[in-house]
């Protein structure tokens, strides 16, 4: 169901609203408003907005400017000059009036592919990397690992989450390969190293955002300063 709101300061041009929205299955106007200020306490509540621009008090475009995250818009104007400025704040689609109802749905349409959009993305996932520890596969946030550190055959794996490291057999290679390289280098032979972490980097150390100290060694050095010359912002 596509729950919207319209706005527009001229009865007609709501009620209009209302009969076309009433010919959709799927559609619901939760709220009909001639003031921006009505609007506010229904905007948690509805997907999209149908507004007019020319409005008393604040004009519609400035409304939806001044709302940090707003609901879906489609513009409902007799000026062509804003159509800019719409697309500009995120319009979804821009109506001129007199607008007939097949304009009206092919823009519903426009909304319901863009809710259909946001839907498939989701919220946004945690990487993961799996391990193998103590015969179990155990799978760790990318953004939990601080550093790792070998450890004769096996490796130590220091968590922002942990006081104690996770010990895997693995080599470095195989380390490397679970995790994202745009984020981890090897500093050392004996090191890898979250870079987004790093707060300081010296000709032979590294310090970590808890105060941590690593070396960093003669081979990788030129490398891991190329790098972290270019380090990704966590």
């Amino acid at each position: 169901m596509i729950r919207a709101l319209t706005m527009d300061d001229e009865p007609l041009a709501l009620r209009l609203l209302g009969v076309f929205a009433a010919k959709i299955p799927d559609m619901e106007i939760v709220a009909a408003c001639a003031e921006t200020e009505q609007a506010r306490p229904f905007l948690d509540k509805v997907d999209v907005i149908f507004a007019d621009i020319n409005m008393p008090l604040q004009s519609g475009m400035d409304f939806v400017a001044s709302l940090e995250r707003p609901p879906l818009v489609v513009f409902t104007t007799a000026f062509a000059d804003y159509a800019v400025d719409a697309f500009k704040v995120g319009a979804v689609d821009y109506l001129l009036k007199p607008f007939t109802f097949d304009e009206f749905s092919r823009a519903v349409s426009r909304v319901r592919k863009a809710l259909e959009m946001r839907a498939s993305k989701g919220p946004k996932q945690e990487k993961l990397a799996y391990f193998k520890s103590d015969y179990k596969i155990v799978p760790v946030k990318v953004s939990d690992v601080r550093y790792v550190e070998s450890f004769g055959p096996y490796m130590k794996i220091y968590l922002a989450s942990s006081d104690s490291p996770l010990v895997v057999l693995s080599s470095f290679k195989q380390i490397l390969q679970k995790l994202p390289s745009d984020r981890f280098i090897r500093i050392h032979k004996s090191y890898v190293a979250d870079m987004t972490r790093i707060t300081a980097a010296g000709k032979s150390s590294v310090t970590l955002d808890d105060g941590q100290t690593l070396p960093v060694g003669d081979t990788y050095r030129a490398a891991f300063i190329e790098r972290y010359m270019n380090k990704p912002v966590r």
